[in-house]
C-alpha cells in the first residue's frame, strides 16, 4: 500500500522530470516530450496541452467493486474536510510542476468534499477557488477546464438534467453554477459536461423525448449564466455510451453533434473525446476524432485506454504508439485542437502502490503522444499519406464527377454515365500499403 508521510513534501525524492533525450535510461525523464520543440511551426508543449486530472491522479484510492483502498494517500489523513482539500491540492500542485503539466482538470467534488447544504457546498468551494487562485499564481499552472460531478451522489441515481424529478434537477443546477463560478474564478479555458447518467436503464419507465427536451434547457440555462458572468471559453460535451448507465444519450460524437444541432447549441459546443469512450461505443478512437474534425468541433480529448478483454471504461495510461500516431494525423490535419487539450483521465492501476507509479504513468504518456506527433508530422510532410487517399477521390475532382459534388446532376444523368462508361475499374483501397507505411515512420 501507498504509505507516503511527508507533510512539507508529498512526493519525496522526486524532482522535476526534464527531458533527457533518446539515449537516457533515466525512468524518471522523458526521452520524446520536449515541450519546447517545434513541430510543423507550433512547439511541442503548444500542440499538446498536457493537464493533469485531479480526481484519478489524486482522489484515486485503487478500491474496485471486490476490494477496498490500496493507495493510502498522506493527503487524506486530516479529519476537517477544509485541511484535508487544502492538503491534496498541495500535492497535486508539487506533482503538476515536478511533472511539467501546463494545465489540470477537475470535478466540484474532487476539490473539497460536498454534503447536502447548498450554501455549504457553496462556501468550501469559494474557499478552495481562492487556494486554487494561489496555486495557480504561485506555479503558472493554469486550468484547462473544470466540471460538476453529477453522477455519484444518490440523488443522481436516474439522471441529474434528465431526472423526472424536477427536484433534482435544481440541485444539478446548484451544483454547475457553483463549479462556473469556479472556473470563471480560476480563468478556466474551458468547461466540460459529462452526463454520467443523462440516460436510462430501461424505456419501460422512460420519456426519453421529454428527458433530452430538459437537458437541452439545462445546457441553455448553463451556457447563458456563464456567458452572462464573463466566461468566454469553450463549453465541452464528452460523449460516452453507456456504464453506469445502460444507455446514455450522449453516446458518440455523432449522437452529440445530433443533438446540439436539433436544440440550437452548436454555436457554443465542442466535443471532449475519450479513447475508453469510443471503444465502448463500438468505435475507434480515430473515427470519433474524425467525427468532431468533420464538423469543425474538435474541442479536447482525455487520454487514456481500455482494456480489449473487459468491457468496461478501465482508464489505462495511453501506451500503443500506433493507436496515437493514427489519432495525431487526424489532429494534425484538422489543425489541431480547439481551444481544449490533452487530459490524463486515467488512473494507475490497483497494485501500483509506489509514489513514483504515478510518475512514470505520465512520463509513458507524454512521451506517447509526443512520440506520435512527431511521427504524424513526419508522416503528412514526406510521406505518400495524403496523396494515396486523394488519389483514391480523384474522379470527383474534375468532369462528370466534380459536377455531381457542385449538384449539377440528377439520378437520370448518373444512370447515363453509367449505360455510356460501362462497368468501372477495379481500384485498391491499398490499406496494408498504409498500414505499413506508419509502421515504416515509427
Amino acid at each position: 500500500m501507498i504509505t507516503w508521510n511527508s507533510e512539507a513534501e508529498y512526493f519525496k525524492g522526486i524532482g522535476k522530470i526534464g527531458f533527457e533525450g533518446q539515449g537516457t535510461d533515466n525512468p524518471l525523464a522523458f526521452r520524446w516530450y520536449n515541450p519546447d520543440q517545434l513541430v510543423a511551426g507550433k512547439k511541442m508543449k503548444d500542440h499538446l496541452r498536457f493537464a493533469g486530472a485531479y480526481w484519478h491522479s489524486f482522489c484515486g484510492n485503487g478500491s474496485d467493486p471486490f476490494g477496498g483502498p490500496t493507495h493510502l494517500f498522506p493527503w487524506d489523513v486530516k479529519s476537517d474536510p477544509l485541511d484535508r482539500a487544502k492538503a491534496k491540492m498541495d500535492a497535486a500542485f508539487e506533482f503538476l510542476s515536478k511533472m511539467n503539466l501546463p494545465y489540470y482538470c477537475f470535478h466540484d467534488v474532487d476539490v473539497i468534499d460536498y454534503g447536502n447544504d447548498i450554501i455549504e457546498n457553496e462556501k468550501r468551494m469559494q474557499l478552495m477557488t481562492d487556494y486554487a487562485r494561489a496555486k495557480q499564481a504561485e506555479t503558472g499552472i493554469k486550468l484547462l477546464w473544470g466540471t460538476a460531478n453529477l453522477f455519484s451522489h444518490r440523488r443522481y441515481m436516474n439522471g441529474a438534467a434528465t431526472n423526472p424529478d424536477f427536484h433534482v434537477l435544481t440541485h444539478a443546477a446548484a451544483q454547475v453554477k457553483a463549479a462556473l463560478d469556479a472556473t470563471i474564478a480560476l480563468d478556466g479555458e474551458n468547461y466540460v459536461f459529462w452526463g454520467g447518467r443523462e440516460g436510462y436503464m430501461t424505456l419501460l419507465n422512460t420519456d426519453m423525448k421529454r428527458e433530452q427536451e430538459h437537458l437541452a434547457k439545462f445546457l441553455h440555462a448553463a451556457k447563458d449564466y456563464a456567458r452572462k458572468n464573463g466566461f468566454r471559453g469553450t463549453f465541452f460535451i464528452e460523449p460516452k455510451p453507456c456504464e453506469p448507465t445502460k444507455h446514455q444519450y450522449d453516446y458518440d460524437a455523432a449522437t452529440v453533434l445530433g443533438f446540439l444541432r436539433q436544440y440550437n447549441l452548436l454555436d457554443d459546443f465542442k466535443l471532449n473525446l475519450e479513447v475508453n469512450h469510443a471503444t465502448l461505443a463500438g468505435h475507434t478512437f480515430q473515427h470519433e476524432l474524425q467525427v468532431a474534425a468533420d464538423a469543425g468541433k474538435l474541442g479536447s480529448i482525455d487520454a487514456n485506454r481500455g482494456d480489449y478483454q473487459n468491457g468496461w471504461d478501465t482508464d489505462q495510461f495511453p501506451n500503443n504508439l500506433n493507436e496515437v500516431t493514427e489519432a495525431m494525423l487526424i489532429i494534425l490535419e484538422a489543425g489541431g485542437l480547439q481551444g481544449g487539450g490533452i487530459n490524463f483521465d486515467a488512473r494507475i492501476r490497483r497494485n501500483s502502490t509506489d509514489p513514483a507509479d504515478l510518475f512514470h504513468a505520465h512520463i509513458g504518456g507524454m512521451d506517447t503522444f509526443a512520440r506520435a506527433l512527431l511521427i504524424a508530422d513526419n508522416i503528412l510532410q514526406h510521406s505518400e499519406y495524403k496523396k494515396v487517399r486523394a488519389d483514391r477521390y480523384v474522379s470527383y475532382d474534375s468532369g462528370k464527377g466534380k459536377v455531381f459534388e457542385k449538384g449539377g446532376l440528377n439520378l437520370e444523368d448518373l444512370r447515363d454515365y453509367a449505360l455510356s462508361n460501362g462497368e468501372p475499374k477495379t481500384i485498391s483501397g491499398k490499406q496494408e500499403y498504409l498500414e505499413n507505411l506508419i509502421n515504416r515512420y515509427i
